[in-house]
């Protein structure tokens, strides 16, 4: 058994990877998106240094690196084109495609049914202006957030008499979520990890700011799920299923 770990910075993660795989006696190699591509000449058409013979019997994917659109594009065409050549990938480019823009992700959990937020994502600046004063006119604080982000890097908090960034400076979509208030300076919200619809970890995520992750400097502890609220389990799930991923970690607020 062959596998692909999709990684352009193995780092803590693509080594604890490659050792868990290596203890299931799972051959793991580190492949960098940056140098897949076609090659119509190879049996497969399919470019991977590591797996130039034969594709990998699965890829699973730690990260895809940022780039133009045309550069994301590609790497995406890669994972389809796996998942097309019959090589099992984990998530796969559509689960990845879903969950990467927030419009979308907000869209699938409203849409099964799982408790979301309301939110309003638009191009239009009037539109967004009125949404803002719509909500804070009603005593209401709105998050805005990049459509494409993570690590809660580039939020920001409305309130009453705040004013729109400009179009420029979120690349001109409006993404405006309801804030819900945990109580100042008691900031909190909770990640459990499924994988293949199995609740396995969770941890609560106490935030030095209103932004709970722990790349801006929350801790976290972790949660016997066993002992946990069912909701956290099945809310989780819900949104895993919502999403059609094999594993991902769920924020829950």
């Amino acid at each position: 058994m062959r596998i692909a770990i999709m990684t352009d910075t193995p780092g803590w993660h693509g080594r604890e990877l490659k050792r868990a795989f290596k203890a299931r006696s799972v051959d793991a190699r580190y492949v960098n998106f940056n140098v897949c591509g076609f090659d119509l000449e190879q049996r497969s058409g399919i470019t991977m240094p590591g797996f130039e013979g034969t594709l990998p019997h699965a890829a699973f994917v730690r990260a895809i690196p940022g780039g133009s659109f045309e550069q994301v594009t590609l790497r995406l065409g890669v994972l389809h084109a796996l998942r097309e050549a019959g090589v099992a990938v984990y998530n796969d480019a559509r689960a990845i495609e879903r969950c990467v823009d927030k419009s979308m992700t907000t869209f699938l959990l409203q849409r099964a049914g799982v408790p979301t937020l309301p939110t309003w994502v638009t191009q239009d600046v009037p539109t967004a202006r009125a949404v803002l004063m719509r909500e804070t006119s009603a005593g209401h604080r709105l998050v805005m957030k990049p459509l494409f982000g993570s690590q809660g890097a580039g939020l920001r908090r409305l309130g009453a008499g705040d004013a729109l960034p400009p179009p420029e400076e979120c690349n001109g979509v409006f993404y405006l979520q309801r804030y819900l208030d945990t109580g100042e300076g008691r900031w909190h919200d909770f990640r459990v990890f499924v994988i293949g619809d199995e609740p396995v970890a969770a941890m609560l995520r106490r935030g030095k700011t209103w932004i709970s992750n722990i790349a801006q400097g929350a801790s976290g502890e972790a949660i016997d799920l066993n002992n946990a609220w069912p909701e956290l389990r099945e809310l989780a799930v819900a949104a895993t299923r919502a999403i059609d991923m094999d594993y991902a970690g769920v924020d829950l607020i």
